[in-house]
C-alpha cells in the first residue's frame, strides 16, 4: 500500500481553527484512552528492565541511601511533568518536546531538542534488545536445564541474529499501529508489576527470617540525600534515577491518537509516574533490607552482579520456580517496552518532517494502520545498524553509550521545562495556579536536570567514568555523550541547507495556524 503524504505546504492555513487545535497528520484518532496511555507510559518505562540494569548500579554508587536517590531523581521528573502537561493542553501535537521548543525558543533549539530525545531513543531501543536477547537464551537455558543453551548468549553472532531478530519484530508490530497489541501490552505490564510484587513480598519476607548475612534493618535516613558521601555520588546516582523513570513521556507522543487528547495524555503520564515511583521504593526497600547494598556476595552493590541485578537474586530470594518468572518479567519487560519505544521516535521524526526539518518522506503515514510507517522503519533500522556496530567495536563502548543517556535524557527534558515557562510567560500573572503550574514548577524542574546534565559532562571527562575506557586520556562518555550532540549539530546544518524554510521560522511559529488533515 502506499503512504499518505500530510506534509503540510507554507502559508497553509484552516479557517476555523484555533492556533493550539490538533494540527493532525493522518494518525489513528480515538484509539487510546487513560489507561492505554497510562499503560504505554509505563511499558516504555519497563520498570523491572530499570531495576534489574540500574538497581545494584545505583546502590553502588550511594549505597544505603539508594531510596532517597529514587525519590530524588522522582521530583525533577514530576516538576517536567507539570510542564508537559500545560504544554500538552495548549498544543497537543505528536512531536511534543520538538514543536513546543520550536514555537518557544525558535527552530534551531527546537531541532537539536528533538535530535536530543531521537538519539536517546535510540540507545535505549538498542539496550533493551540487548537485554531482552541476553534473558531470552538465559530463559531458555533455565526452562530446559541445559546451560549450553544459555551459554549461546556469549557468541556474538547468535546474539546479534537474534538481537536483530527481535527489533525487527517490534519494528513490524509498532507499524501496524497503536491498537494491534492493545491486550498484550496490558498483560505485560500487569506481568511485571504482579511479580515485582511477589518479590517484594519474598523479600521482606527473608529479611523478616534474616535468611542473608548482608541484611538490614530499615532505617528512615535511607530516606535522606544529603546523606550521600560526596556530590560525584549523588550525581551519578541521581543520573541512574533519572535514566529509571524516562520514557514516561511516550504518554503525549500518543497525544493525537488519545481520546481526549488535551487533558488525558497529561493526566495518564502523572499516572504512569505515581505507579513507576511507587514500584522503585517498595523493590529497592526489599532488596536492601533482604540482602544489603554491600559489595561482596549478593550485596546489590557487588560489582560482578550490579548489571543484572535480579539474575543474582531470582533463585536465592524467590526459589527455583518463582525465580523462572522473575526472567520471564524481565524479558516481558524489555520485549514490551522495545516494542512501545518506538512511538516516541516515530512520531517525533513524523512532526519533524511534517514542519519540514526533516525529509518530506517521513510525513507518510500508513492509511491502513495509521502509523509513521517510514518513520517506524528508520528507527527499527537506526537501532539494528547501532547496536550491531557498537557490539562489534566494543563491549564498553555499548556500555558507555548507556552512561552517554543521561545527557540526552537531562538535555531535551530541561529544554522542555523552560519552553513551558517562556511560552506561558505573558500568562503567569493569570492566577497563582498558571504562576506554579507554567513557570515555577516547570523551572525548578530544568534547572535541576540542567544542573545534573553539567555536573555529569564535568564528571565525564574523567577516564574512570562508565567502563573506564578512553581516547587521547579523555573518559570515552565524554567523546560519546558530546560527538553524538555535536553529530546533531551537523545534521542540522546539513538539513537547513535542504529545507530552509523550517530554519527561517516561515513554517513553524507560536502564531502558526493549526492544519487539520482529514484521514
Amino acid at each position: 500500500m502506499t503512504q499518505l503524504d500530510v506534509r503540510p505546504r507554507v502559508g497553509d492555513t484552516v479557517s476555523g481553527v484555533a492556533e493550539g487545535d490538533v494540527r493532525g497528520k493522518g494518525l489513528g484518532k480515538g484509539s487510546v484512552g487513560l489507561v492505554g496511555s497510562a499503560v504505554i507510559g509505563i511499558s516504555t518505562v519497563a520498570p523491572v528492565y530499570c531495576l534489574t540494569s540500574t538497581l545494584g548500579s545505583t546502590a553502588g554508587e550511594v549505597g544505603v541511601q539508594m531510596p532517597a536517590v529514587f525519590l530524588a531523581g522522582f521530583l525533577p521528573m514530576l516538576l517536567v511533568a507539570f510542564a508537559y502537561r500545560e504544554l500538552n493542553k495548549a498544543m497537543p501535537d505528536c512531536g511534543t518536546s520538538f514543536t513546543w521548543t520550536v514555537k518557544a525558543f525558535g527552530p534551531r533549539i527546537g531541532w537539536m531538542c528533538g535530535w536530543g530525545l531521537v538519539i536517546a531513543t535510540i540507545i535505549v531501543l538498542s539496550n533493551l534488545a540487548g537485554v531482552a536477547t541476553s534473558y531470552f537464551w538465559l530463559l531458555a537455558g533455565e526452562i530446559t536445564n541445559n546451560p549450553s543453551i544459555s551459554a549461546l548468549d556469549d557468541n556474538k553472532l547468535v546474539h546479534i541474529a537474534t538481537c536483530l531478530t527481535l527489533i525487527a519484530t517490534a519494528t513490524a508490530i509498532s507499524y501496524r499501529g497503536m491498537t494491534a497489541t492493545k491486550g498484550v501490552q496490558y498483560a505485560l505490564v500487569g506481568l511485571q508489576l504482579a511479580v515485582l510484587a511477589i518479590f517484594v513480598a519474598r523479600a521482606f519476607q527473608k529479611a523478616s527470617a534474616g535468611s542473608f548475612d548482608t541484611g538490614l534493618d530499615f532505617s528512615w535516613q535511607w530516606m535522606n540525600p544529603f546523606a550521600v558521601e560526596s556530590m560525584a555520588a549523588f550525581t551519578a546516582g541521581l543520573s541512574l534515577s533519572i535514566f529509571m523513570y524516562w520514557g514516561w513521556d511516550a504518554c503525549l507522543a500518543t497525544n493525537e491518537e488519545t481520546t481526549g487528547s488535551a487533558k488525558t495524555p497529561g493526566r495518564a503520564s502523572l499516572i504512569a509516574m505515581i505507579v513507576l515511583v511507587g514500584s522503585y521504593l517498595a523493590t529497592g526497600i526489599a532488596a536492601q533490607m533482604a540482602v544489603g547494598s554491600g559489595t561482596s556476595g549478593l550485596g546489590l552493590g557487588n560489582p560482578e552482579t550490579s548489571d543484572n541485578v535480579f539474575a543474582a537474586l531470582a533463585g536465592p530470594v524467590m526459589g527455583p520456580m518463582l525465580g523462572i518468572l522473575l526472567f520471564v518479567a524481565v524479558l516481558a519487560s524489555a520485549t514490551a517496552s522495545l516494542q512501545t519505544t518506538f512511538i516516541p521516535v516515530a512520531r517525533t521524526v513524523l512532526a519533524m518532517s511534517t514542519y519540514e526539518a526533516l525529509p518530506s518522506s517521513y510525513a507518510k503515514v500508513h492509511p491502513r494502520f495509521k502509523t509513521p510507517g517510514r518513520a517506524t522503519v528508520m528507527a527499527g533500522v537506526a537501532t539494528g545498524v547501532f547496536y550491531t556496530v557498537m557490539t562489534l567495536v566494543s563491549e564498553n563502548v555499548l556500555t558507555d553509550t548507556i552512561f552517554a543517556l543521561g545527557l540526552m535524557i537531562c538535555f531535551y527534558y530541561s529544554l522542555t521545562a523552560f519552553a513551558c515557562a517562556w511560552y506561558f510567560r505573558k500568562e503567569l500573572r493569570n492566577s497563582a495556579r498558571d504562576l506554579f503550574f507554567k513557570g515555577v514548577f516547570p523551572v525548578l524542574g530544568g534547572l535541576l536536570l540542567a544542573t545534573v546534565f553539567f555536573k555529569t559532562l564535568i564528571d565525564m571527562w574523567n577516564p574512570s567514568y562508565g567502563s573506564g575506557s578512553t581516547v587521547l586520556g579523555v573518559g570515552s562518555v565524554f567523546i560519546i555523550g558530546v560527538g553524538l550532540l555535536a553529530l546533531g549539530l551537523v545534521v542540522m546544518f546539513v538539513t537547513e541547507r535542504r529545507s530552509p524554510a523550517f530554519f527561517r521560522g516561515q513554517v513553524l511559529t507560536k502564531s502558526t495556524p493549526a492544519l487539520v488533515v482529514e484521514d
